[in-house]
């Protein structure tokens, strides 16, 4: 789903924050061009990615310090074969092989 047709649902908080002359010209010209809503819109969808990779890597760190996991050694094993199979399926399809 497109960025601009997610429904927000929550409450929102106004802030004050001080940033230099040129990134807030380029976040009007942003707003401007309609490449966003708001200069609020650009600021939350300029945080959504720092969000994801923090939790990401917040997760990572809990699966690294679980551990091996042999479920899911034997899953990536049974998908890799999987995966290669359909590869090979589809180049000798076209005869690609």
């Amino acid at each position: 789903m497109h960025p601009k047709l997610v429904p927000f649902f929550g409450m929102s908080i106004q802030i004050a924050v001080r940033l230099p002359d040129e990134a807030v010209a380029f976040v009007d010209s942003q707003v401007s061009s309609g490449a966003a809503k708001s200069r609020a819109d650009f600021t939350w969808h300029a945080i959504k990615p720092e969000q994801r990779r923090f939790f990401a890597e917040r997760d990572a760190a809990i699966y690294a310090a679980d551990g091996p996991d042999p479920d899911m050694d034997a899953f990536v094993e049974h998908a890799s074969r999987r995966w290669l199979a359909h590869i090979e399926a589809i180049l000798s399809a076209f005869d690609l092989e």
